[in-house]
């Protein structure tokens, strides 16, 4: 499956963004999705995932209350709105796919080129 994130930016402390990562190649509800950040000099980190219907979620603790993963299967997408963004949230976001659920970076099979969201203070 080829992953395309979109949706990066600069924000201000406190704004908003909603990145989305497109899906195509194979059937794209049958992935678990997820998206991973990485921040400069420091390593891949998990964000969030979504189960295969989207009734499944999970989140880093950094984030929880703040964003929010969804999928759209009939346009085989995925989002992540990001709120009350801070300046730690400053990282290239990845989307990611795999079959099974997990929050384990080395498990996804299939990565996004990147996206960058930079929080200013």
């Amino acid at each position: 499956v080829q992953l395309q994130a979109s949706g990066g930016g600069l924000v201000q402390a406190g704004g908003s963004l909603r990145l989305s990562c497109a899906a195509s190649g194979r059937t794209f509800s049958g992935y678990v999705m997820g998206w991973f950040r990485q921040a400069p000099g420091k390593e891949r980190e998990f964000v969030a995932l979504i189960s295969w219907s989207g009734g499944s979620t999970n989140y880093a603790v950094s984030v929880k209350g703040r964003f929010t993963i969804s999928r759209d299967n009939a346009k085989n997408t995925v989002y992540l709105r990001m709120n009350s963004l801070k300046p730690e949230d400053t990282a290239v976001y990845y989307c990611a796919a795999r079959r099974y659920y997990s929050d384990q970076t080395d498990d996804y099979d299939y990565w996004g080129q990147g996206t960058q969201v930079t929080v200013s203070s």
